[in-house]
């Protein structure tokens, strides 16, 4: 079954478009934590960020940066999280790959974070090789 966000892109369900280009399509958020919250999604269904082919991932960082400038200019705040979940256990609603651009009101609306960091550990080198192994070009 398709999602939501294939479904928009299909045209079978209306939005407020913001940006569309051949790979992505950006619109205004139903359900916004902030005036100007945009989804930007790539047409590519796919359900977490590495399966994205690359020619997604690309046009999805041309077309983030350039609906995160409009969202400033538009809405008058300097500051926003981009937001991007991976699976339901990282909070992932839509199983479409999807980034939020979230407006940081002064004092206000936006993206609440409780950030509960660890340290790095005793692990942390080894982790890195293996990080770096296992990537591959796009």
């Amino acid at each position: 079954m398709p999602s939501i966000f294939t479904r928009i892109v299909a045209g079978e369900v209306p939005c407020h478009r913001v940006y569309e280009d051949e790979h992505v399509i950006a619109f205004l958020d139903i359900a916004p934590l902030s005036r100007g919250h945009v989804l930007v999604v790539p047409k590519e269904e796919r359900e977490r960020l590495h399966e994205l082919s690359p020619q997604s991932a690309e046009a999805l960082g041309r077309a983030l940066r350039a609906v995160a400038a409009a969202v400033v200019k538009a809405t008058g705040c300097a500051d926003y999280n981009v937001l991007q979940n991976n699976g339901t256990a990282a909070h992932q609603a839509v199983m479409h790959v999807h980034f939020h651009v979230i407006p940081k009101e002064p004092g206000g609306a936006g993206l609440g974070l409780k950030w509960d960091a660890g340290t790095a550990g005793p692990g942390a080198a080894e982790l890195a090789e293996r990080i770096r192994a296992a990537i591959t070009p796009a």
